[in-house]
């Protein structure tokens, strides 16, 4: 099994990998299917089905797929000249993508939300069709967004895509188990394995100045939501905090009588800045999810901080080791809120942040596997239930207290010597059996849970 880091960390747009990110990618895939068409077309027309219609407005899943249809595309995204052609589509009813003529399509008419039709691959589904100048549908496809920005077509899914497409990687472990045992016959950290796999696959050049662009997008994303206040859109009026408790953080430095606990706040902080960010539409990197983006850059960023001895040399390693560990759990279960709840977002995230913190504080790999297994026993069950279908609340806050989390399941790990009585393995099985077991209205599509509970005015 071989799940790069480019695949696990993408740069997107907020505030969905799966309903905005995704939809987007999925357009653009169709819009290649096109050009390589023989048929002449003349429209486009899509539906949107199971949590992409129930919460798609609130995670902007219909703007997305208008601008994938126009041809934009999540790593090149450019707000201005989106809003621009969103407001040329509004006027004209159609779009022109690069390589295809003029196409009629009208968002209000054409795209449409299917509440009552549940696609049988993934809770996140989608069909995207294009017609000829009578109107008939002359090509059809289906595509599942299936967490962190990933997308599959329904036969890529029905196939069971490998992600191990190739030449052979010298450490090809397809569990924790797997990755130990490597680890041990080798001598080598889970990082330096994760590092060889990946040379194998690409240039080592392009390698380190992609996981140093991944970083720069992580921290400018902090730094962004560290110095923005004001009202998050969507309808909610919840209140940018992070700019505020910064601010109050800084003024506190240097005091003798600050509580030891404000550490927490800290890691708390740069969380909820990179979240606050999502939640507007901003730029962030996928760890492994949009909705789950704020608690491993929180994680580093707090090691980077505060950790006495910390090296921006280990920002590769622990780039390396978390996404090791967020590859297995895409692997054997889900990184997507929409199938698992959130314990495949945030919990996912939570163990990756432990094991990169683990990695990078001298710990062992057996270390390392403890310290992601702490962090993900301790989200097993947690629902996906965000209030209006909008990635603000709970979603927000949880990604700190995930951080948090991670931190502590680390160095209860450092403290061990890496034996203990669960496996990971049997923690990300359980994972997978949880979300399997759960009902659908507490996976993201607010129809159980705070979103019900709380009034949306």
């Amino acid at each position: 099994m071989f799940l790069s880091v480019f695949d696990m960390f993408k740069v997107g747009i907020g505030p969905s990998s799966s309903h905005t990110m995704g939809p987007m990618v999925a357009a653009a895939r169709f819009l290649d299917l096109m050009r390589a068409s023989p048929f002449e077309f003349a429209g486009l027309r899509g539906s949107l089905h199971g949590s992409l219609a129930f919460t798609g407005v609130g995670h902007a899943t219909d703007r997305a797929t208008i601008l994938g249809l126009a041809g934009f595309v999540p790593d090149t995204y450019d707000n201005d000249k989106a809003e621009a052609a969103l407001a040329a589509i509004a006027e004209t009813h159609s779009v022109t993508p690069e390589g295809l003529p003029t196409l009629q399509f009208d968002p209000k008419a054409d795209l449409i939300f299917d509440y009552d039709h549940n696609l049988p691959g993934h809770a996140n589904g989608m069909i995207l069709m294009a017609t000829d100048a009578q109107g008939d549908v002359i090509l059809r496809q289906v595509y599942y967004s299936v967490g962190g920005g990933f997308v599959l077509t329904e036969e890529e899914l029905a196939e069971g895509k490998a992600t191990n497409d190739g030449p052979a990687v010298p450490f090809p472990f397809h569990s924790a188990a797997e990755m130990l045992e490597m680890a041990n016959a080798s001598g080598k950290s889970i990082a330096q394995m994760k590092r060889e796999n990946e040379i194998a696959r690409g240039c080592a050049d392009s390698f380190a100045k992609g996981t140093a662009r991944l970083w720069e997008v992580m921290n400018n994303c902090i730094e962004r939501g560290l110095k923005t206040d004001g009202i998050l859109p969507g309808g909610l009026k919840v209140r940018r905090r992070a700019k505020g408790i910064h601010d109050a953080l800084l003024a506190e430095r240097g005091m003798n009588l600050n509580a030891p606990h404000t550490i927490n706040d800290w890691m708390s902080v740069y969380a909820m800045a990179i979240n606050e960010e999502n939640a507007a539409g901003g730029q962030v990197v996928t760890a492994p999810t949009n909705g789950a983006a704020g608690t491993m850059p929180a994680v580093l960023r707090y090691y980077l901080d505060h950790v006495p001895g910390a090296s921006e040399s280990h920002i590769e390693d622990f780039l390396l080791t978390a996404a090791a560990i967020g590859g297995l759990v895409k692997y054997n279960a889900s990184i997507s809120g929409a199938e698992a709840g959130c314990q495949a977002e945030v919990g996912s995230a939570s163990a990756m942040a432990a094991a990169g913190l683990c990695a990078v504080m001298g710990g062992t790999p057996e270390q390392v596997e403890n310290a992601a297994e702490i962090a993900l026993e301790h989200h097993l069950g947690m629902t996906c239930d965000p209030v209006a279908g909008l990635v603000q609340v709970p979603c927000i806050e949880r990604n700190g207290l995930a951080a948090i989390k991670a931190v502590s399941a680390a160095s209860l790990a450092l403290r061990g010597d890496g034996k203990h009585f669960v496996p990971l393995d049997s923690v990300i099985e359980t994972m997978r059996q949880t979300g399997h077991d759960m009902h659908e209205k507490y996976k993201e599509t607010s129809l159980g849970g705070l979103a019900v509970n709380v009034p949306n005015c």
